[in-house]
């Protein structure tokens, strides 16, 4: 039964293909673009126990038994027979109801949920603090109160886009710079994950600057592309902030010092306290040659 299957004749994408003929062709085509093509995602199976009458959105027959008839996505929903869902191609396409919050979700899946290029929450934070907070001395440095930190993730997680973190909510700058940095400290695979870490420490081996510069963009395109379009947006900030060190007191090293840890934490922390040293290299060479590594 299951080897005659086709995935483009299952229950599941005939049903979408419905559903889209109903939406703006203007629309499929921006989504279809940004998040089937770009955004490939892997579905999470996890066995599952149905209630009542359900079927296999891959071959369309019934999940039989009482318990454990099958699995299901923990991040689409999408239901299928154990042997089918080994078929099921990685498209899957997160629906919010099926991920609580903001923090610790994984980076694609969080922005295929919100159909966006990044984490809304890294546009929303970096907005606000290119509105109030460029020229504050110890930008990403100074911490922010705790207290604010923990009460800003829970408003995230709970209102998620429409948080407000305008200087009436939050008048101190440092509170938002915190809550970014908390943001991408929880992410469970890092905004530079750990496939692409060694690439990147290997690049500073070559003698002449240019051919360092070149490795690092190369071993950048090994990222996932939502991780490579936020690690753009966020370097393409935090260049901003370097660019005003006079006033801020915040050199490419000073920020590739603070965020290192968080960007391109440790693949092995089996050996003890890194020194990082490599780390804040790359960070510091990737700030300075963004527009380079970035083209």
């Amino acid at each position: 039964m299951h080897g005659i299957c086709n995935y483009e004749n299952s229950p599941h994408v005939t049903l979408n293909r419905m559903k889209r003929r109903t939406t703006r062709p203007a629309i499929v085509q921006q989504v279809e673009s940004i998040i089937s093509e770009e955004y490939e995602k892997s579905h999470v199976f996890r066995i599952h126990t149905f209630k009542g009458l359900n079927w296999c959105e891959f071959c369309g027959n019934f999940l039989w038994g009482f318990t454990a008839q099958g699995v299901k996505c923990e991040d689409c929903g999408f239901s299928a027979h154990n042997k089918c869902s080994e078929k099921v191609p990685n498209d899957c396409c997160p629906d919010l109801k099926h991920i609580r919050g903001v923090f610790g979700i994984d980076l694609t899946t969080l922005v295929k949920a919100h159909r966006t290029s990044r984490p809304f929450i890294i546009d929303k934070c970096v907005q606000e603090i290119e509105k109030r907070g460029l020229g504050v001395e110890g930008l990403y440095r100074v911490s922010g109160f705790s207290e604010e930190i923990d009460a800003l993730k829970v408003v995230f997680d709970k209102e998620g886009e429409k948080a407000d973190i305008s200087p009436s909510a939050y008048d101190s700058i440092h509170v938002i710079t915190g809550i970014l940095k908390l943001y991408l400290r929880l992410l469970p695979l890092p905004l530079i994950t750990y496939d692409t870490h060694p690439a990147l420490i290997k690049a500073l081996q070559h003698a002449a600057e240019n051919d360092q510069i070149a490795a690092l963009r190369d071993a950048l395109t090994l990222l996932p592309p939502a991780h490579y379009n936020t690690l753009k947006y966020l370097i393409e900030h935090l260049s901003k902030v370097v660019a005003l060190h006079e006033i801020t007191k915040m050199t490419a090293f000073n920020m590739a010092r603070v965020f290192s840890p968080t960007l391109m934490p440790m693949p092995d922390l089996n050996n003890g306290i890194p020194s990082m040293t490599s780390e804040i290299t790359v960070l510091e060479k990737i700030i300075v040659h963004h527009k380079s590594i970035f083209s």
